[in-house]
Formats: C-alpha cells, structure tokens, sequence
C-alpha cells in the first residue's frame, strides 16, 4: 500500500527543483554566475526603483530569514551587482542600489524568468492555473 501524498513534501520537491533549474547558470548564459534568487532580487530592487530598499524588505516581501539575505547581497556587492549605500536619517540603514553591470543582467534575466514560467505553465489551463494560485494562498494563509 502506497503511503498518502504529503502537501509538504510535494511543494518542497518542487522548490528543490524550481531552485536547481534557476540556479543552473541558465539565467546568464553562465556567464556571470547569476542565481535564480539574485536575479529575483536584481527584478525586485527594478521594480522598486521609485524607492529606497533596505535588506529588511527583501527579507520580509521575500519571507526569508536575514542571514539568507545577508549571504546573498555579500555575494552580489562582491560581484559588482549592487552597492550598500548608507542612508542620512540612520547610518545603520543601507540602502540596496544596482549597479550598471546588474541593469545590463537584468533584461536577459527577466526573459529566462518568463521564459521558465512559461515552461511552468505548459500543459495548464486558466482554471488549472487560478485553482493553483487560490490554493497557494491558503496554504501560506495556514502557515503564518
């Protein structure tokens, strides 16, 4: 008798995965090293351009915890992504800003992303996909 299928381990199997394909130097043609969340995060300070992003709202929007985060922005200032800028009203804050050579990885970076979601969604109708959405909503709802 098979054991019954575990919610959990479904998704985590999935984000093994998920994170393996992003993560496999597709995003960049390998050339810079650039990881499916450091161009999540390059698409995120983008879309965020109209105001001032501290590591906090990465962590938060992100919901992943602030080591994660600091590993991830020491990498990418190391590899000329984006610079710490420190902020007037509180030298502790430092404000996250790209760097040319992010903006120059961000446009290939958004076509692999779209280019992987599409790949996701191959073979799912739009009722397929709003039933997904609805139930991923709930299941983040049950665990906060």
């Amino acid at each position: 008798m098979k054991p019954p299928k575990s919610i959990g381990f479904e998704i985590k199997m999935l984000s093994n995965l998920i994170k393996r394909k992003l993560d496999d130097g597709s995003l960049d043609d390998g050339e810079n090293g650039l990881t499916g969340m450091q161009g999540w995060i390059i698409a995120y300070l983008r879309a965020n351009g109209n105001r001032a992003v501290f590591q906090r709202d990465i962590e938060k929007d992100f919901n992943i915890r602030r080591a994660t985060v600091t590993g991830v922005l020491q990498l990418m200032e190391r590899n000329g992504l984006l610079l710490r800028e420190p902020v007037e009203h509180d030298a502790r804050l430092k404000k996250l800003t790209l760097t040319s050579k992010a903006d120059k990885l961000h446009e290939r970076a958004v076509q692999r992303f779209e280019e992987f979601e599409n790949h996701l969604r191959r073979g799912l109708n739009e009722e397929d996909l709003a039933m997904f959405f609805e139930i991923a909503e709930r299941l983040k709802n049950n665990l906060e």
